[in-house]
């Protein structure tokens, strides 16, 4: 493993955060800009991100919900947002220790539940959250319909 570095992310750090989330979500940056640094001034979230030397290559970002969050007993709880490695440096552990970051936040927030999602057929996301000690709780299909 490379030598990195991990920080919590500030508003000084928007570009690499939001190179890593168009990634992440696969939207334009300008999609994204005004809910990052929406986030990155709120005091309800945070954002970690890992560089090696002076490229970053990942990013974590986590909330805490006082909504009901499912398989959960208690309020608030830390929620895993997104996390995302660039994957020419994947399967290295680095998701691992952003995700280490993001429990450690959590945990100073006064908080003892950690929470998260990830798509049904996304496999890999699946493993990850099962490899880190996240158990499944539940399987939800989402709908919408448009009102006239």
């Amino acid at each position: 493993m490379d030598h990195f570095k991990i920080y919590q992310a500030n508003i000084n750090d928007l570009e690499d955060v939001l190179i890593l989330a168009s990634l992440l979500f696969n939207k334009p940056i300008v999609k994204l800009k005004h809910e990052f640094e929406n986030i990155l001034k709120d005091q309800k979230y945070a954002v970690f991100l890992l560089k090696i030397q002076q490229l970053c290559i990942g990013l974590a970002y986590v909330s805490i919900r006082y909504d009901y969050v499912e398989g959960s007993s208690s309020t608030p709880v830390g929620y895993l947002e997104g996390i995302y490695i660039r994957e020419n440096f994947r399967k290295k552990y680095y998701a691992k220790k952003l995700l280490t970051y993001c429990e450690q936040w959590i945990l100073n927030q006064k908080i003892s539940e950690f929470a998260s999602d990830c798509e049904l057929q996304n496999i890999d996301s699946f493993n990850f959250h099962m490899q880190c000690g996240f158990k499944e709780v539940n399987k939800i299909i989402c709908f919408i319909k448009k009102l006239n």
